[in-house]
């Protein structure tokens, strides 16, 4: 039998933290990696890590496997924490609640790495108030094919308009394909504000790059690099500066400076670079608290769509519906009606269900194989790869659209291969639920 690791205690700042099965692999694919490794990238960069969460509720995404694992979402702070850690207490658009942790120095941030949180994911709020963000957030998310030059693209033209708000905006590399723009703001407009704001924005930059930028929510409709205005609901998350993401070479969330952006690569930012950049350049944020902005330019914009006719958009689909708010469905599943005029379907089928992303992308390539004629005909944006999530998982679900295909060729839905959705059941049992709830 193998010997168990022993742990490894380290002394942080007054503080011990103790490190369980340190040498355990957490990047083993092309950059290897343990976790002590892990907890020592983030010690080293600490100030500006903590800069991007301290006083913020924190959703644990743990990978407690290494970044080659699953990752689960943990909202709840674990029972067993040590008694300086802090908490506090967070509703969500559903009713519940949950008790989150809040980290503050850079013991607590060793203790939650300790615990597989590769990623950090704090909300848009400050323990003192956890009603009235006082960040808005620009997530530039690149659709198949986009090209890295279109996102830089983009991301200069959301500055631009930020600036044109009065707004200043941070950017960093998002870790992974994107690029995101946070912007510090005066803590007075509710989430629901700060969304409405942050939707005018992303219409805004559309408008004005019709053909790089895209504030669609449904993915069949997109083009481009779309702008995830929804990032600011509330309940909502993204990695924040100095984040590790899962990915065969480390990468990291990175903040740049502006005069970074035109020529940047995301490849450069990475556990093994980032501590030197840190130590020698600081961190390009470290003045993001200074001058907090206001929405009331924004808000003003967003007033002007909804004077020439433009309602609210789409909201993620855990939240009720919203006064306002359009026909929550689908472009694809969308029924015409006598009063509407046709609206034309897109083809959509489902391929592949998986919580392993790697499965689900092995399931498209055997529906190519199986439909070769067909798989020929498909655009580089025709294969649809969503990321799901669920109320604490992932999963990746894999759509082809068939736009492109004379339908004399279109194959039939067939059951996805893999087929394994981890929130079906929890859905049949809602649906359940409302059933029996009306027959009462």
């Amino acid at each position: 039998m193998r010997k168990e690791e022993a742990a490894e205690v380290l002394s942080i700042e007054g503080r011990e933290v103790r490190v369980t099965h340190p040498g355990k692999p957490y990047f083993s694919r092309q950059t290897r990696l343990s976790k002590l490794d892990l907890i020592r990238y983030y010690l080293s960069v600490a100030p500006g890590a903590l800069a991007g969460i301290r006083d913020r509720p924190l959703v644990l995404k743990r990978f407690v496997d290494g970044a080659e694992g699953e990752a689960f979402y943990q909202k709840r702070a674990p029972a067993r924490r040590p008694a300086w850690l802090r908490t506090v207490t967070l509703s969500f658009p559903s009713g519940r609640t949950a008790e989150e942790v809040v980290v503050d120095d850079a013991a607590g941030l060793a203790w939650i790495v300790n615990l597989g949180c590769i990623e950090l994911h704090p909300h848009p709020v400050r323990s003192s108030d956890l009603e009235h963000p006082d960040e808005l957030r620009v997530d530039l998310d690149p659709g198949p094919g986009v090209s890295w030059a279109d996102v830089r693209r983009v991301t200069l033209e959301v500055r631009l308009l930020l600036e044109e708000a009065g707004l200043r905006g941070w950017p960093k590399t998002s870790g992974s394909r994107g690029m995101h723009v946070n912007v510090r703001i005066e803590q007075r407009w509710t989430f629901g504000e700060v969304r409405r704001a942050a939707l005018a924005l992303s219409r805004a930059v559309e408008r004005r790059a019709p053909g790089l930028a895209s504030s669609k929510w449904w993915k069949e409709e997109r083009h481009g690099v779309f702008l995830d205005y929804n990032q600011n609901a509330k309940d909502r998350t993204t990695c924040s500066a100095y984040s590790v993401r899962p990915l065969p070479d480390a990468r990291v969330s990175a903040p740049l400076h502006w005069h970074e952006v035109p020529d940047c690569e995301p490849a450069d930012f990475t556990v093994l670079t980032i501590p030197k950049r840190f130590a020698e350049l600081g961190d390009p944020h470290a003045g993001i608290e200074a001058a907090p902005g206001s929405l009331e330019k924004l808000l003003e914009l967003a007033a002007q769509d909804e004077a020439a006719g433009l309602g609210d958009a789409p909201w993620p689909p855990h939240f009720r519906k919203m006064e306002g708010e359009g026909p929550r469905v689908a472009p694809s599943r969308a029924r015409s009606t006598a009063k509407k005029p046709p609206q034309t379907k897109m083809p959509l089928l489902v391929i592949a269900n998986s919580p392993n992303k790697d499965a689900a992308l092995a399931g498209l390539e055997r529906w190519k194989s199986k439909h070769a004629e067909v798989a020929r005909l498909l655009a580089v944006d025709d294969v649809l790869v969503d990321s799901m999530r669920g109320r604490s998982s992932t999963w990746t679900r894999i759509r082809v659209n068939l736009r492109h295909v004379p339908e004399a060729l279109r194959p039939r839905q067939e059951t996805p291969d893999p087929d394994d959705d981890p929130t079906r059941e929890w859905r049949n049992r809602r649906v359940s639920n409302r059933v029996s709830n009306k027959g009462a």
